[in-house]
């Protein structure tokens, strides 16, 4: 009988879900929308609608199947408590709603799958920390007991894993290296503060420094062209493959900032290997190249061309499912 894992990637816009198995072969999914379920009393029936498309989904299958356990990869997820915590990005909040219960802030999600299929094993991490995992099951870090995944999306995430286990604190919340200070006083960061590296290494990021250089460097560019609002990090990749100069220097800045803050990273874990992940990451050489020329500069000596940065293997369409579904195999090896 095929043993299955249902992996959940839980987004701002839409929760992806899939069954997977050992191998990381994807038998079926599918996808709901998140925004639709903007208030806090909606969580209930996102939970309801969330556990209908998985049965129906386990349905359409043709085979007989041992369903193993529900991995979930989501933004302010804890391991520890199988919550998502005060989720801003997820759904939004009255004010009256935000100044009544904080305690309402906090959704098990994990139990409350549980339940839905039989108390079947559940467990739910920060999507970043599911996209180390999936790396370490799935992908180019099989067999390695220490490394640092980064992933390049719209924020900048981050998994650490030591001695083959991941870090994840005593509060479940470890790892959270795209808040590092980077500038003091520098840009404003969606976390409040100001100067973290995710505010200039993400695709936001790399987006806002574009526009610095157009408004302090006077050679022409392609990018000078679309609007703020249409504006993509792809394009930047674009324009940089056609040999750019403010495409070309936007990676050089991002790269360079990126490798002195790895270097730092470095001197704390001593990591085999660090794996970028995401889309800006997709970029090829125009990030790979300043970031491990930037990273090796500035790099203590006893860890000079000692750590390698390589792309991650499991980036692609079915990644943020497979990451989720990791988490089972995982607990269960």
């Amino acid at each position: 009988m095929k043993k299955l894992a249902v992996g959940i990637d839980i987004g701002g816009i839409n929760t992806a879900f899939g069954l997977v198995d050992e191998q990381g072969e994807v038998y079926a999914e599918s996808v709901i929308s998140t925004r639709k379920y903007p208030l806090l009393a909606d969580y209930p029936t996102y939970v309801n609608d969330l556990s209908e498309a998985l049965h129906t989904l386990l349905e359409s299958l043709t085979f007989e199947y041992e369903l193993v356990g529900i991995g979930i990869g989501a933004p302010n997820a804890n391991i520890y408590s199988g919550m998502i915590e005060q989720p801003a990005n997820l759904w939004k909040f009255s004010e009256e709603e935000t100044n009544r219960d904080e305690q309402r802030r906090f959704f098990p999600l994990a139990d409350d799958l549980s339940k839905a299929f039989g108390g079947v094993k559940t467990l739910i991490t920060n999507d970043a920390n599911a996209a180390t995992i999936g790396e370490m099951v799935y992908g180019n870090a099989k067999g390695m007991k220490d490394f640092i995944m980064i992933t390049l999306g719209t924020g900048l995430g981050s998994g650490f894993v030591s001695n083959g286990q991941m870090i994840y604190g005593h509060d479940g919340f470890a790892g959270e290296f795209g808040h590092v200070i980077v500038e003091r006083d520098g840009r404003a960061c969606g976390c409040g503060r100001k100067g973290c590296l995710e505010a200039y290494v993400s695709a936001t990021g790399i987006k806002r420094t574009a526009f610095e250089l157009m408004a302090t460097m006077h050679e022409r560019s392609k990018l000078r062209e679309i609007p703020f609002s249409e504006f993509d990090s792809a394009m930047i990749s674009a324009a940089a493959e056609e040999g750019d100069p403010i495409a070309k220097e936007c990676f050089r800045i991002t790269g360079e900032r990126l490798g002195r803050a790895l270097a730092d990273a470095v001197t704390v874990t001593s990591p085999e290997a660090i794996f970028l992940f995401g889309g800006l990451a997709k970029a090829g050489k125009w990030i790979f190249e300043p970031t491990a020329h930037y990273m090796e500069e500035n790099m203590m000596f006893a860890y000079k061309n000692k750590v390698k940065l390589l792309p991650s293997g499991i980036q692609g369409k079915n990644a943020a499912i497979l990451g989720a579904s990791a988490l089972i195999w995982q607990a269960n090896a």
